[in-house]
């Protein structure tokens, strides 16, 4: 759960998703559930000449089982509060055992 909360603090946010097939996808995060599905929108291609299908789409849905990295802007994570956030979660964790 810590991860699906950190990515709904992003939803707005530009990322760079990469997919396991070598595609990256520049975009605004719209959504994001559970599973890390996310929606992306005003979506750009970073290799359109690799892959020109994707030129003219401007939204998509990404499946989380597809992901290999998610690039985000440095400026927006709060590196602080996201060790934090692992830390309680690591405690509690411990304290259900």
């Amino acid at each position: 759960m810590l991860f699906f909360s950190f990515f709904k603090s992003l939803v707005g946010k530009d990322v760079v998703v990469e997919l396991k097939n070598d595609l990256s996808i520049c975009g605004t995060l719209h959504s994001v559930d559970q599973y890390l599905n996310m929606k992306l929108t005003d979506i750009t291609v970073s290799d359109p000449d690799r892959f020109p299908h994707m030129v003219s789409v401007k939204n998509c849905f990404i499946r989380g089982s597809v992901v290999r990295y998610v690039q985000l802007p440095s400026d927006q994570v709060d590196t602080q509060l996201l060790a934090d956030s692992c830390r309680k979660e690591l405690q509690d964790s411990k304290a259900k055992q």
